[in-house]
């Protein structure tokens, strides 16, 4: 494959997942944390106990790690 003097090749831009920088926010210490599953609706069958146990935010496992840092490059 010849190229002209004047063509560039340009690599693709590495882009954030749009989902990924709502749901996490990396910590100074390079832990990320995100927020609990299982509170937005039908919540009147959870028990009082449940409910506030899913308060707060969590910490993302390190089994997922992987993942969520392959969908935030620059985080």
């Amino acid at each position: 494959m010849e190229l002209s003097p004047r063509t560039v090749i340009v690599m693709p831009k590495m882009k954030t997942k749009s989902s990924a920088k709502k749901r996490f926010r990396v910590r100074p210490g390079g832990t990320v944390k995100r927020g609990s599953a299982f509170k937005r609706h039908i919540l009147t069958k959870k028990t009082t106990k449940t409910k506030r146990q899913l308060r707060g935010s969590k910490e993302v496992h390190d089994s997922n790690m992987v993942s969520v840092r392959a969908m935030m490059p620059f985080a």
